[in-house]
């Protein structure tokens, strides 16, 4: 039977058994790691240390980011603001994202092959095509991402300058939003993410075959790795580029504390009016997106595939 190319190079390719070891002591082999671990939990934890090792290394060009999405200022004037606030503020904000990406990662990649192991089973003589299945599967895995809005939420307000004053850290800011508002609060901006999550999963599934096949073949272990990290920072720039304007009404919407929630139309017809109309100025931050983008889903990318051939 044909491999489906929305399937992952390392999950479809039988790897050998690796043993890791440290200052002379064994550590377990892969192989009793992948044991424990079962055969759908090491996407999981595989996904998951991928996004951790991103953020912790891509967290300052994505507060530079953030400051041009809510601001519409340029590069220069988002790195100006951040030197004011001083080194001690520069990670500000780390924890929200760090455990959102992290969880939301490991959603991501652990869902998607759980929801299409599910889906292939009972569509198995359907007709349905494994493209479809796949697609859905996808779909569904980045909707369920979603759920951990409130992070994203936090992170927005913790980054924003405004809200130095009011919000001391995460539990602080969680805290207060939930006695202050409740609940409904923490998901401000679930529609944009909802719009973005679903068809940018199905996007990177289904593309990412496609590109590394095109890529020259790799002969060897770290020909893979560069391989895996251009595939992923090529999907990942791609797409931050083409849900660029939903991050934008999303950021300005969860910077908002209070108040009616407004449709995303609404949020982003005013965004269009504040900068003048310029589709060049909605898209403003939108090259250090792709830069970024380009580093974090390579990295993502390139980690992920790695761990899975040493789990």
């Amino acid at each position: 039977m044909a491999v489906s190319t929305m399937d992952s190079e390392s999950a479809r390719t039988p790897q050998p058994p690796v043993t890791l070891s440290k200052a002379g002591a064994s550590l377990p082999p892969a192989g009793a790691l992948s044991a424990m671990l079962g055969p759908q939990g090491k996407h999981y934890v595989c996904g998951s240390v991928a996004a951790f090792t991103n953020i912790v290394v891509t967290f300052p060009i994505q507060k530079v980011l953030f400051r041009q999405q809510l601001h519409g200022v340029l590069a220069s004037e988002a790195v100006q603001q951040l030197q004011r606030d001083g080194l001690r503020n520069l990670y500000r904000g780390l924890l929200p994202p760090l455990l959102q990406k992290s969880t939301t990662v490991a959603i991501m990649f652990g869902l998607y092959e759980d929801f299409s192991r599910v889906l292939l089973e009972r569509a198995n003589g359907s007709g349905v095509p494994e493209l479809v299945t796949r697609s859905f599967a996808a779909a569904l895995a980045g909707t369920a991402e979603a759920f951990l809005t409130p992070f994203e939420r936090v992170q927005t307000l913790l980054q924003d300058h405004r809200h130095y004053g009011r919000f001391n850290n995460t539990a602080h800011t969680f805290r207060t939003l939930l006695t202050e508002f409740g609940i409904s609060e923490c998901y401000r901006g679930l529609v944009p993410i909802l719009v973005r999550n679903g068809p940018s999963n199905v996007l990177f599934f289904g593309l990412r075959g496609p590109i590394k096949e095109q890529l020259p073949e790799a002969t060897s272990r770290a020909g893979n790795l560069v391989n895996d990290f251009v595939c992923g920072g090529v999907l990942g720039a791609g797409l931050g580029i083409m849900f660029y304007p939903l991050n934008v009404v999303k950021s300005r919407a969860q910077s908002q504390v209070g108040g009616p929630f407004q449709p995303c139309r609404q949020v982003l017809l005013t965004v269009w009016r504040e900068r003048g109309g310029s589709l060049a100025k909605l898209f403003r931050g939108a090259h250090l997106n792709y830069h970024r983008s380009l580093l974090s889903w390579g990295i993502i990318n390139a980690t992920y595939e790695l761990l899975l051939k040493l789990i």
